[in-house]
């Protein structure tokens, strides 16, 4: 069995337009990531699911126009540990904004 990745888009079967914000509860320390790959709400949604699971974090915004991602965490993360998450929902973590 052969499977494609194409890092360009996901919207093959699924539909676009989730609110990518997942707001967890309570304020902290915040940075802006860049995440490549993301082109819809379903790509935001998957990649905000993944970050949000981290220990720690307590908001994620991620906007597929401008490939950022906002994470408001109770103290800063470990950049590894956001890059695994990233990875994890199928897309790459360029570095911070």
């Amino acid at each position: 069995m052969t499977t494609e990745t194409n890092p360009g888009s996901c919207c093959g079967s699924h539909s676009c337009g989730s609110d990518a914000a997942v707001d967890v509860q309570g304020a902290g320390v915040t940075t802006v990531y860049r995440v490549s790959g993301m082109t819809c709400g379903h790509c935001e949604g998957a990649v905000s699911q993944e970050i949000s699971a981290l220990d720690g974090v307590t908001a994620v915004k991620a906007v597929a126009d401008t490939g950022e991602v906002t994470v408001t965490s109770a103290a800063p993360l470990e950049d590894a540990a956001v890059r695994a998450a990233v990875n994890e929902a199928g897309y790459e973590l360029v570095g911070r904004a």
